[in-house]
C-alpha cells in the first residue's frame, strides 16, 4: 500500500478539482463562438419595448404587434461580427 502524508493528498485533490474545472470553463468557452443548433430560430424571438414580453413571430421581419399588450416592435440591426 502507498504510504501518504494527509496535507500531500488534501494538496493532491485540490489540484485535481482546480485541473477539472479549468477544463470544463476552456470547453464551454470553445463552445461559445459556434452557432447554436436553433441559431436560425433566434430571428423569431421579439421582445416587447413597452411590457418587456418575449415572444415567437415567425411570419413578420421587420415590425410585428405584441399578443400580450398589443404595441408595435421593430426589429433592431445587430451588427455581424465578420464584417469590417
Amino acid at each position: 500500500m502507498i504510504k501518504i502524508e494527509f496535507s500531500l493528498a488534501i494538496a493532491l485533490y485540490l489540484i485535481l478539482i482546480i485541473c477539472i474545472i479549468f477544463i470544463c470553463w476552456i470547453v464551454i468557452e470553445s463552445r461559445k463562438d459556434r452557432p447554436g443548433l436553433f441559431s436560425s430560430e433566434r430571428d423569431f424571438f421579439w421582445q416587447c419595448d413597452t411590457c418587456t414580453y418575449l415572444y415567437v413571430d415567425s411570419k413578420h421581419a421587420v415590425i410585428s404587434q405584441c399578443p400580450r399588450c398589443g404595441s408595435y416592435n421593430k426589429k433592431e440591426e445587430t451588427l455581424n461580427k465578420d464584417t469590417p
